[in-house]
């Protein structure tokens, strides 16, 4: 197994059979992906064995990336007092991340989470970003998020 994480592509990957389990992260990738990519409101990053030898590829793994502001409102006081007073700070948003159902155990969640951290701190070098913002689904994605040091936001 060769693993690549790459730009989404429509005529390339398939995305109807993508299952992590949840329905909203499924659905997201089979219906929605390819919008939110073609409109800017997302970029969405997959992970593909790069060793299969099919014009199609399927997607072992999935995240998306996008501009985000924070409302210093919503920081807790003490961090707040340490940044400038703007209303709103920015950020970068990963607002999704999921693994395919037949790869779970091959720790690609961690693969795409510090793939997501990396494109994250080289783009904040150009343009700024305070922090990485995670959505987590429910309480499971949270945990996974905890786990490699992000705190819990409002």
């Amino acid at each position: 197994m060769v693993l690549k994480i790459e730009l989404l592509d429509s005529r390339k990957h398939i995305r109807s059979d993508f299952c992590c389990g949840k329905d909203s992260l499924d659905n997201y990738i089979r219906k929605q992906a390819s919008q939110d990519l073609k409109r800017k409101v997302a970029t969405i990053f997959v992970l593909v064995d790069e060793s299969e030898n099919h014009p199609k590829t399927e997607i072992l793994g999935y995240y998306t990336l996008s501009n985000y502001t924070i409302d210093i409102t919503e920081l807790d006081t003490a961090l707040a007092k340490t940044l400038p007073r703007y209303p709103q700070l920015p950020a970068t948003l990963l607002g999704r991340l999921a693994v395919n159902c037949t790869q779970t155990g091959k720790r690609f969640g961690e693969i795409l989470l510090i793939d997501a951290l990396k494109k994250s701190l080289a783009v904040s070098k150009q343009i700024a970003s305070l922090a990485v913002i995670a959505e987590a689904i429910d309480e499971q994605a949270a945990q996974f998020y905890l786990k490699y040091g992000f705190q819990r936001f409002n």
